[in-house]
């Protein structure tokens, strides 16, 4: 093995440790704040466990069948991150809208983007977690012969 495949290899190993760190920080954090008041804020809980498994299988065994798992896992993070970055921005604005309703334009999107509760950006989280999903097996096929 190559320098550069071994400080590929590293590197794909790294991502997926803080991936899975990621995740599980994420579900445990969503667990402890009871982001289960209905059925969409079950959503990255949801999808955090196929790509947990998906994670662990290409860990173990990298290959075409695991590098796609975890690519179709990563896309599921990403949908979820921008579905839900959609409903906190929209929940935000729908009670930045009930307090004031003469709010509109840059106004509006500043209290919105400065709500804590729900925070409008965080599930971009989940989205960046699926991207390193993508940057892990970036090529997989091509470089491990998988």
């Amino acid at each position: 093995m190559t320098s550069a495949a071994k400080t590929l290899l590293t590197l794909r190993r790294l991502v997926v440790a803080l991936i899975g760190f990621g995740l599980a920080a994420t579900a445990l954090e969503l667990w402890l704040i009871g982001h289960d008041e209905d059925t969409r804020q079950l959503v990255p809980l949801i999808v955090t466990v196929p790509a947990l498994l998906a994670l662990a299988w290409y860990a173990a065994a990298p290959g075409r069948a695991s590098a796609l798992a975890l690519r179709l896992a990563a896309l599921a993070l990403i949908v979820s991150g921008a579905a839900g970055i959609y409903l906190h921005y929209r929940g935000n604005m729908e009670f930045q809208l009930e307090l004031d309703p003469s709010l509109a334009g840059l106004a509006l999107a500043g209290k919105i983007l400065h709500a804590k509760s729900p925070p409008a950006l965080a599930p971009g989280h989940m989205a960046l977690l699926g991207l390193l999903g993508l940057a892990a097996t970036y090529r997989q096929n091509r470089d491990q012969g998988a």
